[in-house]
């Protein structure tokens, strides 16, 4: 980042270079036309060099406090330059230091479970006398054309007849399939708790998320059956870690995992079988449980998310039924109940998170601005608390200020923006302290608040302006030492 720095700070002052001949030119006009005016009009030079001089040590002193905003504003800017560079790098660089987590919006899509059973298809065909000699001629791949391709992996058995009917002869081709049919879940109670990470140096913020879940169905046949349940692996969740199923209390685990995790077994008639299934992986932006993928019957479905960032739900989608806050908007749960449901929606949550890099970029668009404004409200307090506001003093404040918003941005590339930012604002408050005294306390913390409140996502808005009411309050109440009003008639003391 010093490197950045110092890249910037230097196309900074090539881009000062151009102007350097006007500015010369323009002094030496200036110094051509004060020895002429001093030629013609002594008297009245003289007297313009002791107004000068009287007052110009007040107004360096105010150019100094001037020039302290400048530079203040260049560092910030050269900081939020320096952030949004390492950014850039970050995402394109093919190789990194530290961890990167592969996170997208995970998608667990719901179990199905089915039994199997046979299902005949008879197709006949009456072939004239004269195709019967072309078929004892060339064959019976003469008929293909008039016959389904029975090439197909749920074909169990396959027979072909010939029979005689008068001349002609009647082909039968009798094709056993095995089909599925759906069973419907008696029971699913499905939980996902989600914890969120900020990762430092401006990586994708992710969250980390415990799955479990519980599936119960019964078989509906009078005999025994195959029953098989199949669990899809979710989608965008990257690397899944201690997953485990167990059916009937009896742990289970896929040889291939293609389809998912899909268990097959023989069930006796009417028995109930039970599935649980636990993971952990890592996700960004959303979560979404698929109930199904065609519209079907929900006996009883209970979800439960437990998440510590506020949610948002995709239109169209289901919404939760209850909705549970901790105090002190700590972390929140939402519930769904189904019961004796027929729907073919989803369940899509999506967070309400900001990306690192635009937070970080709008709170340093708007640094320069609440420096400015600081500055503004510093000499009204002053004014009103009837202190004496010394401009050299007002620089030292300004330049901590500065120093505190730039050394945040140094700091997001070792730990998260909320902790960086913080620091960084907490510095610049301690110096500028130092710089002015304690009296000033009440515009120094509105200045170094009013950028941080962009950490808060979609609540800046909000902030920004109870600080504005708040620096009001302060200027309209900030008159202590003024003596009270007297009413009519009340005689003003001596």
């Amino acid at each position: 980042m010093v490197q950045t720095a110092l890249a910037l700070l230097s196309q900074a002052l090539s881009a000062l270079l151009p102007l350097a001949v006007p500015v010369l030119v323009g002094l030496a006009a200036l110094f051509v036309a004060l020895m002429l005016f001093a030629l013609f009009d002594r008297g009245r030079f003289h007297e313009s060099v002791r107004w000068v001089g009287a007052r110009g040590l007040f107004l360096s002193r105010w150019a100094l406090a001037l020039l302290a905003l400048g530079i203040s504003v260049l560092a910030i800017d050269i900081a939020h330059r320096s952030v949004e560079t390492r950014f850039g790098s970050q995402i394109n660089a093919r190789y990194t230091n530290s961890a990167d987590p592969n996170t997208s919006e995970t998608v667990q899509q719901g179990p199905s479970a089915t039994y199997l059973t046979e299902r005949t298809y008879t197709r006949t065909l009456v072939i004239p006398p004269d195709l019967l000699r072309v078929v004892r001629r060339e064959g019976v791949q003469v008929l293909a054309p008039y016959l389904q391709d029975p090439s197909s992996d749920n074909i169990v058995r396959l027979r072909d007849r010939f029979t005689r009917s008068g001349q002609d002869v009647v082909f039968s081709r009798e094709a056993t399939l095995q089909t599925q049919q759906y069973i419907t879940l008696d029971k699913s109670k499905v939980s996902a708790d989600m914890n969120f990470v900020d990762a430092a140096g401006g990586r994708q913020s992710y969250y980390n998320a415990s799955f479990a879940a519980q599936y119960s169905f019964r078989s509906p046949l009078k005999v025994p059956a195959t029953i098989r349940f199949a669990f899809p692996l979710p989608r965008g969740s990257g690397t899944l870690s201690d997953f485990t199923m167990t059916v009937n209390g009896l742990p289970y685990t896929a040889a291939d995992l293609s389809g998912g995790s899909v268990w097959e077994g023989l069930v006796p008639p009417g028995a109930s079988v039970d599935v649980r299934v636990t993971y952990k992986h890592q996700g960004s932006k959303g979560w979404n449980y698929d109930l199904s993928q065609r519209r079907e019957p929900v006996k009883n479905f209970d979800l439960s998310i437990r998440t510590d960032q506020p949610a948002k739900f995709q239109r169209y989608s289901l919404f939760p039924t209850s909705t549970t806050r901790s105090a002190f908007g700590g972390a929140e749960t939402l519930d769904w109940h189904l019961q004796n449901a027929i729907t073919a929606q989803n369940v899509a949550v999506v967070f309400a998170q900001g990306s690192v890099r635009e937070t970080l970029a709008k709170l340093y668009a708007f640094a320069p601005f609440s420096l400015l404004l600081g500055a503004l409200l510093l000499i009204v307090w002053a004014a009103l608390q009837r202190l004496a506001l010394a401009p050299l003093r007002l620089a030292l404040a300004l330049l901590g200020l500065g120093l505190g918003f730039s050394f945040g941005g140094v700091l997001t590339g070792y730990l998260t923006p909320l902790p960086a930012e913080l620091l960084g604002a907490a510095l610049g408050l301690g110096l500028a302290l130092l710089g002015l005294g304690g009296r000033y306390w009440p515009p120094l913390l509105l200045t170094v608040l009013a950028p941080l409140t962009f950490l808060s996502v979609g609540n800046a808005g909000l902030l920004l302006g109870l600080l504005a009411v708040l620096g009001l309050v302060l200027v309209l109440r900030g008159r202590p030492g003024l003596p009270p009003r007297f009413s009519p008639g009340r005689r003003r003391p001596e």
